[in-house]
């Protein structure tokens, strides 16, 4: 027999115990990709959102993704069942959705469990609406839906309900979360959750009144270079929306979103519904808003924050 022969018929031999050894590896490969998986997760809903790729595998970049989520929802899983108690369905505004990344997650972990509530997906651009829709039908999630809306025409849409129980915010852009925060005062939502990306009105109206503020007081200081103004500005937005939620009612928790460190914006605002008005935060907005310039331009942002106290020496 030829040496040629002989190697072909040792290729043969060692095929059958080389496809098992594959087929090991990728069921090992498989059952290590589910282990990261919440059970009961749609394999087909995080394929569809590039988490997982089409083979079903995670990548570096998509194992950091997973865990973004996790981590998020973390944070807003306890609130929901606080507000699902007593068979209530609770509902869910999610602004700025994008391509409803963030609902689809709730809907997957939370809402298709519990048998009960929906999910409302508000987004400006329709090719991303239409997208959203397609994708709530592919995976029978019936309970979300999805209006192409601004976050501010959303708050006058009659095609939401009166009253929503969350309001979710992810990444809005400069003043959308805002318009995110002002529709969920007019929904008397009882929780919101906020992560605000960039922030461009405050640093404007700074930039416009710095010649007069330097001359004013030193704290101008804070804002004469570019930089600070942007970073500044960040700052007091975030801040002046704090304020304005605890003097409308909430209790508001500020930390990091441990885990987004590719993304600048890193902040997460929690507040939830106390009914217990802080005169004191609308005090100390209305004094932030006097010290650094901003009653003219920024007061509409404020329509709920309580009338000023006449005579705060009295109490």
């Amino acid at each position: 027999m030829s040496s040629s022969r002989q190697k072909e018929q040792q290729q043969q031999q060692r095929r059958p115990g080389l496809q098992k050894q594959h087929a090991s590896k990728a069921d090992a490969a498989k059952a290590a990709v589910l282990a990261e998986l919440r059970p009961g997760q749609s394999v087909e809903l995080l394929k569809e959102l590039h988490i997982l790729t089409r083979e079903g595998q995670l990548n570096q970049d998509s194992r950091r993704k997973l865990k973004q989520v996790y981590h998020l929802y973390q944070f807003i899983e306890p609130v929901l069942t606080e507000l699902a108690a007593n068979d209530h369905a609770p509902t869910l505004a999610d602004h700025g959705a994008g391509k409803s990344y963030l609902g689809f997650i709730l809907y997957d972990l939370f809402f298709k469990q519990l048998g009960r509530g929906e999910i409302f997906g508000i987004e400006w651009r329709g090719e991303l609406v239409e997208r959203s829709r397609d994708l709530a039908a592919q995976l029978a999630f019936d309970r979300m839906k999805f209006f192409n809306l601004s976050v501010a025409a959303s708050t006058q849409s009659q095609e939401l309900p009166e009253r929503i129980d969350m309001i979710t915010a992810l990444h809005a852009c400069d003043t959308a979360t805002d318009d995110a925060i002002a529709f969920g005062l007019e929904k008397k939502a009882r929780a919101m959750v906020l992560v605000p990306c960039c922030q461009a009105e405050v640093a404007t109206c700074l930039r416009q009144g710095k010649a007069l503020q330097l001359s004013r007081t030193p704290l101008a200081e804070l804002w004469r270079h570019p930089i600070h103004t942007r970073e500044l500005g960040s700052q007091i937005t975030n801040v002046l929306r704090c304020l304005y939620l605890e003097a409308s009612g909430y209790q508001v928790t500020v930390t990091e979103l441990v885990g987004w460190e590719h993304s600048m914006k890193n902040e997460l605002i929690l507040a939830r519904y106390t009914g217990q008005k802080k005169r004191s935060a609308a005090e100390r907005l209305r004094a932030i808003l006097a010290e650094f310039g901003l009653e003219q331009s920024l007061a509409h942002r404020f329509p709920q924050l309580p009338a000023a106290d006449p005579d705060p020496a009295a109490h």
